[in-house]
């Protein structure tokens, strides 16, 4: 088994990996990914002990145990591009051999939970309530560039959609892929599903206006009129595709819950939705213990 270059693996000098500054002892087989890093001590603080803090740029890492169940926090910051970076790395803290650049012979499977916030697309999503992703669609075209990412992705959806939108071709062709089945059934009980857009920008891309007017300002109303098998797109945000995309290919288990923190189209936001947030953590967390 050949090693891994030195400039394709980035090991820093104290062992840890080059961006999360993590070491393998330090990260837990369920990790909770959130983009803001003060969420990781929202998270930590219902630990009943922590066992590590580690922080390299907006790589926030805490570590402990919740009654009795090891768990890591760990946040990401915004965007699918910090995904590729949280993911891979993860991947290789547990399947490669640090010391010796190597693939391990033995696979270990992570489960990967990101716990945030979305801003809804249907009028009848409440604000304030949660929506467990079942499918994301991937508008930042990422996975395009890995390998056999047809052999995890929708294909026929995604046919359905780029006909349906009329696609612009100067954009990213997007990418439709399903999370954990295991873990949506583990987690979703009393929660809706719904399919979730990753767009790479919280403006243009999730068709706000400011000063820049966007190509297709019916992008929106397009979306939301789309329907396969009875099923609506519910949501936007900004990391679930590549989170759901490369956990499939590295063989992870990944599942996105968001709180519902404003409706496009009711015109709604919520005042104060820190409280929800911390309820949808206490609920993860005590349905995985």
């Amino acid at each position: 088994m050949k090693a891994i270059a030195e400039s394709e693996l980035i090991i820093n000098n104290d062992g840890s990996i080059f961006h999360l500054h993590l070491k393998p002892e330090q990260i837990a087989d369920t990790v909770f990914l959130v983009g803001d890093p003060a969420r990781v001590t929202t998270i930590s603080d219902m630990f009943d002990t922590i066992e590590h803090k580690v922080q390299n740029r907006e790589f926030v890492t805490h570590t402990g145990i919740y009654k009795g169940k090891r768990f890591s926090a760990l946040a990401t910051g915004i965007g699918t591009d910090n995904i590729d970076i949280v993911i891979n790395e993860l991947d290789a803290l547990v399947n490669v051999d640090l010391k010796t650049r190597k693939s391990k012979s033995d696979h270990k499977s992570l489960n990967l939970i990101r716990l945030g916030t979305s801003g809804g697309l249907q009028e009848d999503l409440d604000i304030d309530s949660f929506l467990m992703t079942e499918t994301s669609i991937g508008f930042d075209g990422l996975l395009n560039f890995y390998k056999n990412r047809d052999a995890v992705c929708k294909l026929d959806v995604e046919k359905e959609f780029l006909k349906h939108m009329n696609w612009n071709p100067k954009l990213a062709s997007p990418y439709f892929i399903d999370g954990s089945k295991e873990l949506l059934e583990k987690l979703g009980q009393g929660i809706r599903k719904g399919i979730t857009i990753s767009a790479p920008g919280f403006y243009g891309p999730q068709a706000r206006v400011i000063r820049l007017e966007i190509q297709d300002p019916e992008i929106n109303d397009k979306i939301r009129s789309f329907n396969y098998e009875n099923k609506k797109i519910t949501n936007y945000e900004m990391e679930s595709s590549a989170l759901f995309g490369l956990s499939a290919l590295l063989g992870h288990k990944a599942a996105t819950i968001c709180v519902i923190i404003a409706n496009r189209y009711a015109g709604k936001y919520s005042k104060d939705y820190k409280p929800a947030v911390k309820k949808l953590i206490e609920t993860v967390l005590n349905r995985l213990v």
